[in-house]
């Protein structure tokens, strides 16, 4: 894909997330002769083209009908810095402003792929934006081996391998942030020791074994693949599922499955990039999510057991960062679908010792894990999706709740009304 059509991609996708304004943020690609392309100042980031793309050429000639961003200075002087750096992303989102105008820098290590992602995050101290005193200031924090940097009273600048990388980081960082922002109205949240951070670096690292022969794909397994691709991007348009976390998988016979890649953004998944897992063994020359031995245990030990959801949406990785209990019965559908919502510790999503599938069972199909996120089981995977929707929607309403005062649950009496009805509300067949 051509730079300039790369950057009004990602550039309408941080829009549509709500992570932008019509006229806030700036994207650029330096390409192999040292060209750098960038967003132009002045135009519609809700509905930029690739032919509004500038490309600011080496000797400094211009090519394109408008003029670049008048952040241009900083992204030049970040390039010179880190000739690695290939692509940079400047944008203010609510949650990384929120700690830019108080002047502090989020704890990266509340979440481990943010901390793997990101690293230690730089801080730019104020300085007028266009000008090339923020250059040089955010260019002296890229020259300290940072690649995130937050702007003090301004947003954040991120530096990637590719456009594909800057923004995972930029997403990852953003969630995180309105994470603990979102944990603070519930407690305290809980960083990770380095020890427990080196643990998901193993993790992410592991291979899982490989079939000696490319196979064929059944008429069920592409109908999986179908169904699977449809819910990520489902889910990453709705910000609960990260373009570099997470995993979907589907049962398509007995135990075997098909699950979401390693190292291919979700965002930009197809059908053939999909991953077969059969007999205990991954697709010839495809990288299985890291989470596949897990999704494969659930699957031996529950044959209910489906479609398996594995992601860290903000509220409900709220609860799993502070590690509070979270109180299902706050309207009927959250109680009658999810009635208990259990909590296992960090490292349980890394590990197949049990602890997860000692603990899903048809009453419990969503389980939190402190500083990971949530893992959703479902018959299906709609249902799987529903159910992770209606647990996302019930944190966010229990996070607002505090502002107003204590939570008042459901009443006995109503959950054993509740109890009678059940039956007709949970068996919906659920297709896509």
């Amino acid at each position: 894909m051509h730079p300039s059509e790369q950057i009004a991609l990602i550039m309408l996708r941080i829009y549509e997330r709500v992570l932008t304004t019509t006229s806030g943020g700036n994207i650029s690609i330096i390409d192999e002769d040292e060209n750098i392309w960038i967003t132009p100042a002045g135009v519609d980031k809700g509905v930029l083209k690739p032919s509004d793309i500038v490309c600011v050429k080496k000797d400094g000639t211009l090519i394109g009908d408008h003029k670049p961003s008048s952040e241009y200075p900083f992204h030049l002087a970040i390039y010179k810095q880190r000739p690695e750096i290939k692509s940079i992303i400047h944008a203010h989102p609510p949650g990384i402003v929120a700690f830019s105008i108080a002047r502090t820098i989020p704890d990266t290590s509340v979440l481990p792929q943010t901390r793997h992602l990101c690293g230690s995050l730089g801080y730019a101290s104020y300085a007028m934006p266009g000008t090339d005193a923020l250059g040089e200031q955010i260019a002296k924090e890229f020259e300290k081996g940072h690649s995130v940097v937050i702007m003090e009273n301004h947003g954040a600048v991120i530096g990637g391998t590719d456009i594909s990388n800057a923004y995972q980081k930029f997403e990852s960082l953003e969630t995180s942030v309105r994470t603990i922002l979102c944990g603070s109205a519930l407690g305290r949240s809980v960083a990770l020791s380095e020890d427990k951070l080196l643990s998901y670096k193993k993790y992410i690292e592991r291979k899982f074994p490989e079939q000696d022969a490319t196979t064929s794909y059944s008429t069920q397994e592409r109908t999986s693949r179908t169904q699977i691709l449809k819910i990520v991007k489902r889910a990453c348009k709705q910000g609960l599922m990260l373009g570099g976390y997470g995993s979907i998988s589907a049962r398509w016979n007995n135990d075997d499955f098909v699950i979401t890649p390693n190292g291919v953004a979700k965002w930009d998944l197809t059908a053939d990039d999909l991953v077969q897992v059969k007999e205990g063994k991954s697709e010839k020359n495809k990288t299985a999510d890291p989470a596949a031995l897990l999704h494969q245990e659930i699957y031996k030990k529950h044959k209910h057991v489906n479609a398996i959801i594995i992601t860290q949406p903000v509220y409900l990785t709220s609860f799993a960062i502070t590690g509070k209990d979270f109180n299902v019965r706050t309207i009927p559908e959250t109680w009658i679908y999810l009635q208990d919502i259990r909590m296992a510790e960090y490292g349980a999503g890394y590990s197949e010792n049990g602890e997860i599938s000692e603990l899903i069972s048809e009453q419990s199909p969503v389980i939190l894990v402190k500083n990971e996120g949530v893992i959703v089981t479902g018959n299906k995977l709609l249902q799987a999706f529903d159910y992770l929707e209606v647990a996302e929607f019930s944190a966010k309403s229990l996070v607002l709740s505090t502002s107003l005062g204590k939570m008042i649950p459901i009443s006995d009496a109503e959950v054993e009304a509740l109890g009678k009805v059940m039956g007709r509300w949970k068996n919906y067949d659920w297709k896509i």
